[in-house]
């Protein structure tokens, strides 16, 4: 018997924390009591990002414009649409094109605002979940801080060598000027159309594909009215969490041989509903254990008799091997596949590279 019962009333606070997000974010799939009732402060909102963007057209607030090419890679609704993988799929793309991409990101949830280089040793508190994962998994340089401008100028500063920079989130930070943009979208479309907090949306969903830019769907099917090409994503499969840390691939293989097995399946992200199910087409029975996303992991929020925890690769990087006792902890890593039309216009949005 499949087993799908969750484990999250095992710590209480972040099972609020996570019924509290659950439930918002059932609010704006629809247009009930709970949305109207924030629809005032959705119109504020609307207001005063409506009055920064005009401050940026008229030029009482200005952008900054980087020595080199800059991708964002964001979305436009809140919560996780797949934008790591995507700019781990972009900063690919751009290898192969010949570039030396960078990374610049916020640095979500870290202490501290000083701009922080991160490397394979950097403490998650200092760099962030996702900006270690974007380290370990692309190798490139990656720098974090509030301000992507300045972080962009540091990383150039510190790796000279970088020719491009991938900008993870920041669709909304005008303050930094951009070449090309992707906006990414899952399943959820446009929620229910309206702007936080009465619904998903960080700005309203444009008539048509704002320039220079290109819209990627992680999703089985468009979710929006926006013309754009659908991003193939499954699992590539598992493996151990230290050889995870050590560089090792994961297997299918390695997958299929915890289906029977007693298994947990944790997630601390955004939508862990769709790690889950990913993992039941795996063929896996499972006790899932949602968590709230940016979960930090200080205490194991699973029994500590637990033979076997699969986890998303998000998570991973704030697990040390040596803390999991005789619980055997596997990582789940994604195969993302954004396909060649997507990449074709992303790139013919740069400019012409320099001659030699």
């Amino acid at each position: 018997m499949q087993r799908t019962e969750s484990l999250s009333s095992s710590a209480s606070s972040d099972d609020s924390g996570t019924n509290a997000s659950a439930h918002l974010q059932r609010a704006w799939r629809g247009r009930g009591p709970l949305a109207c009732a924030l629809l005032p402060l959705a119109a504020l909102y609307g207001a005063v990002t409506a009055l920064r963007r005009a401050f940026y057209r008229i030029g009482w607030l200005r952008s900054t414009r980087l020595p080199v090419p800059v991708i964002i890679v964001g979305n436009l609704l809140a919560g996780g649409a797949g934008k790591t993988p995507t700019v781990i799929a972009v900063v690919a793309l751009l290898r192969r094109h010949g570039y030396t991409p960078g990374i610049v990101s916020r640095g979500y949830g870290r202490s501290g605002d000083a701009f922080a280089d991160v490397t394979p040793e950097t403490p998650v508190a200092k760099a962030g979940d996702e900006p270690l994962l974007l380290r370990l998994r692309t190798g490139a340089p990656v720098m974090v801080g509030r301000d992507r401008a300045g972080a962009g100028l540091e990383l150039l500063r510190r790796h000279p060598h970088v020719d491009i920079i991938v900008s993870d989130d920041g669709l909304q930070h005008l303050a930094l000027a951009r070449d090309a943009q992707v906006l990414v979208f899952d399943e959820r479309g446009a929620g229910n159309g309206w702007l936080l907090p009465a619904g998903p949306l960080r700005e309203a969903i444009p008539a048509d594909v704002p320039p220079r830019s290109v819209v990627l769907y992680n999703a089985s099917s468009a979710s929006t009215r926006l013309n754009g090409t659908l991003a193939q994503r499954s699992l590539a499969g598992a493996v151990g969490l230290q050889a995870w840390w050590q560089g090792e691939a994961a297997t299918m293989d390695a997958l299929a041989a915890l289906r029977g097995r007693p298994l947990i399946a944790a997630a601390g992200v955004a939508r862990p509903g769709r790690f889950f199910e990913m993992l039941r087409s795996a063929g896996l029975a499972f006790a899932a254990l949602p968590l709230p996303d940016h979960h930090d992991f200080t205490t194991l929020p699973w029994p500590p008799e637990t033979p076997n925890v699969i986890a998303t690769e998000k998570d991973a990087v704030k697990l040390d091997p040596a803390r999991m006792g005789a619980t055997r902890v596997w990582v789940a890593a994604l195969d993302f596949a954004p396909g060649a039309v997507f990449d074709a216009a992303l790139v013919a949005l740069l400019p012409p590279r320099p001659g030699p």
